[in-house]
């Protein structure tokens, strides 16, 4: 089984994900950083951050250790999000950047997402080769060949910085609540928000190291819906566990997920003339609405397998400028060279100000096809595309769909299950034909 999946390592801390297999990671990554270099008298630099889980202590701290006796110096960054990661690695010119973090995973998860140089993901021939080499044998330096750890108590404000030179359009008049998932925002969001003009009501932005992503954040929107509506506001802002999503809630409550986002963002770039080649890159989960609004709109639409990383390298490859998944990641390549969730809410809430209509008007010019997911857990997920039985499922449910409804299988990146997504003209048969398919993937390749 692959040590990298599709955003990184990932796995149950201190189980799959280990303090010694950070280690082991760490060094490796370091000697290919030290060969790749075209200075060889330059001591390679790198970032490491982490989100707020109990886990990311001692990982961090193998993280460190791995780097450092490898002849990397260290700036430590606390608590941020990965984006801020992303940015400071590309900031300060540093060789690596060290994300630690589950995202959206439950508390007793973590992982370790890796940046190159100019802080974009590292691709995927960087990561086999550390996977390759890791534990093999090596000299190691000593004396003052050994890399020092420094705690950089000045990227907190360098972060903001970045994301509050976005901010165009004052927020003034706006009243938001932010929920922080107690994850990697719970410092710099609401605080951005305020900064931008807004006023701004915090919720879960007390992270402890357990309560990352308990019942909170962008998987679990009612808590702010309920903030929302309590309080009169006119946006809720929810992120996940390391702030590179972005979800909203409207003023009366409806949700406004990844799609509805890039609606909204793609018909304003457009507006300013800033929507590069006239098109926006989405992923093959992106809704059907999502695909009908922006035919509507005279935009096209590009879609590139899930993971924003992919998302990012098609960006890249063909010049365009805004991409992003159903989830909440955005990515907006003349701000960023990643995802990131505060820098998408300020965007998406000068969208708000500067049209003069509400969240809930701006979502309107996408109507959401309904879309049942199911995640089958416990099924052999490298079977998938060989079975038969369960290719012949698929088209039969694509021929009863026909082009008012969409049929996707894939295995999880991430986790070990298989996802069957549905969309159709109603909920009742997006449920009966998804329910068809987990089924059958069910009784052909249990595990």
């Amino acid at each position: 089984m692959a040590l990298f999946g599709t955003d990184g390592i990932r796995g149950l801390a201190n189980r799959d994900l280990t303090a010694e297999l950070a280690l082991d990671v760490s060094v490796a990554a370091a000697h290919i950083l030290v060969e790749s270099s075209s200075n060889k008298d330059h001591r390679p630099t790198a970032i490491v951050g982490q989100d707020s889980r109990a886990s990311g202590e001692f990982l961090e701290a193998a993280v460190v250790a791995g780097l450092t006796s490898a002849g990397i110096n260290v700036y430590r960054v606390g608590v941020l999000p990965t984006p801020a990661i992303a940015h400071l690695v590309a900031e300060s010119k540093a060789d690596l950047g060290v994300m630690i973090s589950a995202s959206h995973n439950p508390m007793p998860d973590n992982g370790i997402k890796l940046f190159a140089r100019g802080g974009g993901k590292l691709d995927d021939v960087i990561e086999a080769r550390i996977e390759a080499r890791k534990g093999e044998d090596w000299e190691r330096p000593t004396g003052r060949n050994v890399g020092r750890a420094i705690n950089d108590d000045t990227a907190t404000e360098r972060y903001l910085k970045h994301v509050l030179a976005s901010v165009q359009t004052p927020l003034k008049g706006l009243k938001i609540v932010v929920d922080c998932a107690n994850g990697a925002s719970s410092f710099v969001a609401p605080e951005a928000y305020r900064r931008a003009g807004a006023e701004v009501i915090a919720i879960f932005n007390q992270p402890d190291g357990w309560n990352i992503n308990d019942d909170c954040g962008s998987t679990h929107l009612h808590q702010l819906r309920a903030a929302v509506l309590k309080e009169g506001a006119d946006v809720g802002i929810a992120h996940d566990g390391d702030a590179d999503r972005c979800l909203a809630i409207d003023a009366a409550g409806n949700e406004i997920d990844g799609d509805h986002i890039l609606t909204i963002l793609a018909r304003g770039f457009k507006a300013r003339g800033v929507l590069k080649g006239n098109t926006v890159v989405g992923t093959v989960m992106s809704n059907l609405g999502f695909m009908h609004a922006m035919k509507d709109a005279g935009i096209t639409v590009v879609t590139t397998p899930v993971g924003d990383r992919y998302v990012l390298e098609n960006m890249i490859a063909n010049d365009y400028s805004l991409g992003g998944e159903q989830s909440g990641h955005v990515i907006m390549r003349d701000l960023a060279n990643t995802g990131d969730g505060i820098l998408t809410a300020l965007q998406l809430l000068q969208e708000v100000v500067r049209t003069g209509k509400t969240l809930q008007e701006l979502a309107a010019t996408m109507v959401r096809f309904p879309q049942v997911l199911i995640n089958v857990k416990d099924v052999a997920k490298d079977k998938l595309t060989q079975s038969t039985v369960i290719n012949s499922a698929i088209k039969s449910a694509e021929d009863r769909l026909g082009d008012s409804g969409r049929v996707l299988l894939r295995a999880s990146g991430t986790e070990p299950l298989v996802r069957v997504m549905v969309e159709a003209s109603s909920d009742s048969l997006a449920q009966e034909v998804a329910q068809q398919l987990a089924d059958t993937v069910k009784k052909e390749i249990s595990l």
